[in-house]
């Protein structure tokens, strides 16, 4: 455990920037498998609403620094790849 004043404050900022990021992590998670969902059971509509809705979550992810924007980038053409396949 941390014994100076700053190594404390240090300890209580990273718990708390843990848990943003645990919440974003999690939302992301959540949205891509709702995409990859709709694509199992063959539901165009809804596969590109949801993807609709998990562009911005993957997006925002990778600007606050919980992915790379790399794997963001690829995230999302791989679900868009996904939809469009439905015809």
């Amino acid at each position: 455990m941390a014994n100076h004043k700053s190594a404390l404050k240090r300890n209580r900022q990273n718990e708390k920037k843990r848990l943003q990021n645990k919440h974003i992590r999690s939302t992301l998670r959540t949205t891509i498998k709702r995409v990859r969902e709709a694509v199992a059971a063959k539901d165009g509509a809804a596969a590109n609403e949801a993807l609709k809705a998990a562009i911005p979550v993957i997006d925002k992810a990778a600007s606050k620094g919980v992915i790379h924007v790399n794997n963001a980038s690829r995230n999302v053409s791989r679900l868009s790849k996904l939809v469009s396949s439905l015809g």
